[in-house]
């Protein structure tokens, strides 16, 4: 091998990239039109377009992969993760063209990337696997059969996939066909398949998976566990390794059972085998994912070896570079995910533009990214921005480090889960090690929302910030008041600013304070209250729009001196508008159809993942103003309805 493309983007093309410069090798990038100008284009050695934004006609294009190694002259193909990753068909079509596929035999992929399939395969293995079925293609009604056979919480999975996608937890039979036919559809988009797998559900498990690497030479060997209980839509947020209170016993129990299961399907190359782990130490199989995983910095970081370095040289042919025996676990580390959503609204994904970005790592912890300021974060593909990494000597030392750099992390001109990593990573129960997954939905309750501090900072930055893309009216809270919209509340303030020098008497709602600007430039605004100097971060969006982080704590802010109507996004009154950019798949209403409050609309799709717009008022379909594949943005009106009993 001598060039390798890397059908993939963002932060794994990035760090792919990384590792092949060191090594000699020359990389190659692919994009869509969406990321023509994006970290990981112009870091490679050659690039080529793909296709459109959408990822069906650019990273998920296969002959298009296919020609632009051709075009390169690359002889191997990386996939990183996500999009073809796990598709046995594109690692037959890399071998047939006579490359070097840097991933799994694709026999291995079939296997394992059918979780019905990957269950029949360990049947005669000692490795334990979760009750369930074991059949392809069951019907509604043997579903319900085999559902009542397992007894309830069951959980469906698309067994042609994961990530979350095509997953649903059901607590009784009455959920059960809807979560069905909601499952089957999302799997169908997701992974071309519909199949669907029912298995027992765990109760309050741990989800423990275990790095293996295997070499065409017949050696297998294990890396250690990862715990990555912390999820929301069964997507892991937080991961860290080693596993708190596994002991060596369990350790090795677990990782000879993921040999074994990489010995049943002849796999070679990085996988990870997944389980979940109860309170009293059972583990039970419950997929396997032939790619390298998110979450592999922190088995690196603990072993000390280069995971992408491994790929590489296995797919060369070379052995397996150290034994069982030679793999020790050092200290602890801790991985976070920045993600672009909104934890306090179910976690939905956002879009926009990155106005300010600046990591907290100074050089203290490793951060994988491919952000930059200017950044556009489309609803094309997967929420991810950045992922932190600490390690330390014990637990503690990497999430005391983990904490520090997520703090001193700005990012501005779109909503971020920084602050629910923060309130977790100090939540006792997690800092206890005894995080399930069902941490969030027991433990998280985003009601801590920002201080009075932060919006008397918000006028602070109107009044002093260097305004040479803010029009005059916006700066003239010395003189007046003026009314800001407070995001996400969005409640109006009249805000009254007095400034006499550098000092700033902000008054308003629930809000008296002294702030004494001591120089506000470059994103950042110097402060002194109370004696105590701090700083805060600010950007403002093309339209006035003031974004302000302080601490953990961020929001954004509207002058509506500029905006008397301010933008609409509730829909209280049975306008339902549109919650985030995205793509209609789907109208289950048309004018006149009676609706009660909870009721499906429509289902949308953003960042790979559905949101069920349900109505929130009793009444009649008054208009339907999307359709089926129509591209809608934040605000937009999706359907009108006239309140009054249905």
């Amino acid at each position: 091998m001598n060039t390798i493309l890397i059908a993939s983007r963002g932060e794994i093309a990035v760090r792919i990239m990384r590792t092949c410069r060191r090594l000699g090798f020359s990389p190659v990038a692919v994009f869509s039109d969406a990321d023509a100008d994006a970290p990981h284009v112009r870091l490679a050695d050659q690039a080529v377009r793909i296709g459109p934004p959408e990822a069906a006609r650019s990273y998920l294009n296969i002959d298009a992969i296919l020609d632009a190694a051709e075009q390169t002259g690359a002889d191997a193909v990386h996939p990183g993760y996500g999009f073809l990753s796990e598709q046995s068909a594109f690692a037959r079509r890399i071998l047939d063209a006579g490359l070097t596929w840097i991933g799994p035999p694709p026999s291995a992929m079939e296997i394992m990337g059918n979780k019905t399939a990957a269950r029949n395969s360990l049947a005669d293995t000692s490795v334990p696997v979760v009750p369930g079925t074991s059949l392809s293609g069951l019907s509604d009604a043997a579903c319900e059969e085999a559902a009542a056979r397992l007894g309830y919480p069951v959980m469906i999975k698309a067994a042609a996939g994961g990530g979350g996608r095509g997953m649903r937890l059901v607590a009784d039979a009455h959920q059960l066909l809807q979560a069905l036919h909601a499952a089957r559809s999302e799997s169908a988009r997701a992974f071309g398949s519909d199949e669907l797998l029912l298995e027992k559900a765990l109760v309050r498990p741990r989800h423990v998976e275990i790095q293996i690497f295997a070499d065409r030479h017949g050696q297998v060997v294990y890396l250690g566990e990862r715990d990555c209980s912390v999820q929301r839509r069964h997507q892991k947020v937080i991961e860290e390794s080693p596993a708190p209170g596994v002991s060596d016993t369990l350790r090795q129990a677990m990782g000879q059972a993921a040999v074994a299961a990489a010995r049943a399907v002849g796999y070679e190359g990085a996988g990870t085998v997944e389980f979940l782990l109860t309170d009293d130490g059972e583990f039970w199989f419950i997929e396997m994912n032939t790619r390298l995983q998110v979450e592999h910095p922190v088995t690196e970081m603990v072993t000390g070896f280069d995971l992408v370095e491994w790929q590489l040289r296995i797919a060369d042919g070379a052995p397996l570079p150290v034994s069982q025996e030679q793999i020790t676990l050092q200290g602890h580390a801790v991985e976070a995910r920045l993600y672009a959503e909104s934890p306090e609204q179910d976690f939905r994904p956002d879009t926009g533009r990155v106005l300010f970005w600046s990591s907290g790592a100074d050089g203290a912890i490793r951060i994988d990214h491919a952000l930059e300021t200017g950044q556009e974060i489309t609803p094309h593909y997967d929420a991810m921005l950045a992922k932190f990494i600490a390690h330390g000597d014990t637990r503690n030392d990497a999430l005391r480090q983990i904490r520090r750099a997520l703090n001193h992390t700005v990012v501005l001109g779109l909503r971020t889960n920084r602050t629910f990593l923060l309130d977790t990573l100090q939540h006792p129960v997690f800092q206890q090690g005894q995080a399930t997954t069902e941490f969030i939905r027991e433990h998280w309750n985003p009601t801590d929302s920002p201080p009075p501090l932060l919006t008397a900072l918000a006028a602070a930055v109107f009044v002093c910030a260097p305004c040479q893309n803010i029009s005059r009216e916006l700066q003239g809270w010395s003189t007046r008041p003026s009314v800001l919209s407070f995001d996400p509340e969005n409640r109006n303030r009249t805000i009254t600013v007095q400034q006499t020098g550098q000092t700033l008497q902000i008054s308003g709602p629930e809000l008296q304070e002294t702030v004494i600007v001591l120089s506000c430039s470059d994103h950042r605004l110097d402060f002194e209250r109370s004696g105590v100097r701090s700083q805060a971060w600010f950007a403002f969006d093309r339209d006035g729009t003031a974004w302000i982080q302080y601490e953990k704590y961020s929001a954004c802010f509207r002058n509506h001196l500029a905006d008397p109507a301010g933008r609409r996004t509730d829909c209280r009154d049975g306008r339902v508008m549109a919650p985030m950019p995205g793509s209609v798949l789907s109208v289950h209403v048309s004018t006149g159809t009676p609706v009660d409050p909870g009721q499906p609309l429509l289902v949308l799709e953003a960042m790979k993942m559905e949101q069920t717009i349900e109505a929130p008022v009793a009444g009649t379909i008054a208009d339907v103003c999307v359709e089926p594949g129509s591209q809608v943005t934040p605000g937009q009106l999706l359907i009108d309805i006239t309140p009054g009993a249905s």
